[in-house]
């Protein structure tokens, strides 16, 4: 029986390239959007390589919604063995200038929706005996960044709550790992001006922004079978960002 990948906010950048690496794999992929609209491109394009794929829109930072969309799924597709939450947004600002309803809005999105997808979603590999999730936290989460401490504290919290759910889940057969991407080219990244663009490629030893696939192929390794011993895990893919 085919198995079945849901991906939060999967309708462009990160989140869209990693539905279509792990339709590549043959997993089914369940696309998740605030909008149905946003996801269907991402999702022919990963019919086109034989899958079955689906839409649902929901705001994975609201309980009720993940509820209804996770309950749909499981009963359109049968099993959901792979969770990815990708889902995220930025609201960026100087700590003293920061307003609450920002700081609260990135908690919310970034951080809430992992909670909720993971306990829905868990509760069914539970059942299984079996799954995989991987969460999107980031260089930020790690080392903190300027400007950044809403979106700094949700995915320092990401990283956290990785670990602890490995430790939860680890012995029904699930494993959970994160990836902590650093400056990968997307339409947030293509909004810096030239001058900061510069300024960050000077701290990276690679001397390039990442790409979506390249965060892609990772979390399909940790998806997959050749990943069978790996939980608890970290891997930051930064291009030399820290080191």
């Amino acid at each position: 029986m085919s198995k079945t990948a849901i991906i939060t906010g999967s309708g462009r950048g990160i989140g869209a390239a990693i539905a279509k690496r792990l339709a590549k794999d043959g997993f089914n992929i369940v696309i998740n959007e605030l909008s149905e609209e946003a996801g269907q491109q991402t999702a022919e394009e990963c019919r086109a390589l034989g899958i079955k794929a689906a839409v649902y829109a929901a705001d994975v930072s609201d309980y009720a919604q993940c509820e209804e969309m996770v309950k749909k799924a499981k009963e359109e597709f049968g099993t959901l063995d792979v969770l990815v939450n990708n889902a995220g947004i930025t609201r960026d600002g100087l700590l003293l200038r920061m307003s609450e309803e920002n700081y609260d809005a990135v908690i919310r999105i970034n951080q809430k929706s992992v909670f909720n997808m993971t306990k829905l979603v868990g509760a069914i590999m539970l059942r299984q005996k079996s799954g995989s999730i991987v969460n999107l936290a980031s260089v930020a989460g790690l080392y903190g960044n300027p400007g950044q401490m809403n979106y700094s504290a949700s995915k320092g919290a990401v990283i956290a709550m990785t670990k602890t759910a490995a430790k939860e889940l680890g012995s029904r057969g699930i494993r959970v790992n994160a990836v902590a991407p650093g400056f990968i080219q997307t339409p947030m990244t293509d909004k810096l001006t030239d001058e900061q663009k510069n300024a960050i490629l000077g701290q990276i030893a690679m001397k390039r922004y990442g790409q979506p696939e390249e965060i892609a192929n990772v979390v399909a390794f940790l998806c997959g079978e050749d990943s069978s011993y790996v939980t608890g895990q970290i891997i930051e893919i930064s291009g030399g960002l820290s080191m």
